[in-house]
């Protein structure tokens, strides 16, 4: 009980899912906003902008860096695992989303003369650097007022 007591209490933990759920929440209205339709799915679904890992471990990266200073190792370890879920988000995750639209494509093509049936695998997973950055930034943002 102490761990979740303790948890619940961490300002740093705050901050972190204060800018998920603001990047999250975006998502859904941008969906409703650029293609005219309501999709809650978009709140827990990943891909899309602003990338929620990237605001998340961006604004308890600034948060270390407002509270703690910028030249500790704990921002400096911060900021290495932010850039490495940013590079993830729009690397390997991206190509992951990629091979999947291809994937999906093949499977439908061959479907065609032989019957397969199958559940297609989900293409919107990683994000364009542009969609990162925007992560960055809300986070940045998010940390800032936090503190």
């Amino acid at each position: 009980m102490r761990f979740f007591n303790e948890l619940i209490a961490n300002e740093f933990f705050k901050v972190a899912f204060v800018a998920w759920f603001i990047a999250q929440f975006m998502k859904v209205i941008l969906t409703l906003a650029f293609e005219k339709r309501l999709d809650i799915g978009r709140f827990w679904g990943s891909g899309g902008f602003p990338s929620s890992h990237t605001s998340s471990v961006m604004s308890v990266s600034t948060a270390i860096g407002l509270d703690m200073g910028f030249d500790t190792p704990f921002y400096a370890l911060s900021l290495v695992f932010t850039f490495i879920v940013m590079y993830d988000a729009s690397g390997v995750r991206r190509a992951v989303g990629k091979q999947a639209v291809i994937l999906n494509q093949m499977i439908h093509d061959i479907s065609e003369h032989k019957h397969i049936e199958g559940e297609q695998l989900k293409e919107l997973i990683g994000h364009t650097p542009f969609e990162v950055i925007g992560g960055a930034i809300l986070g940045i943002l998010v940390a800032n007022f936090y503190f």
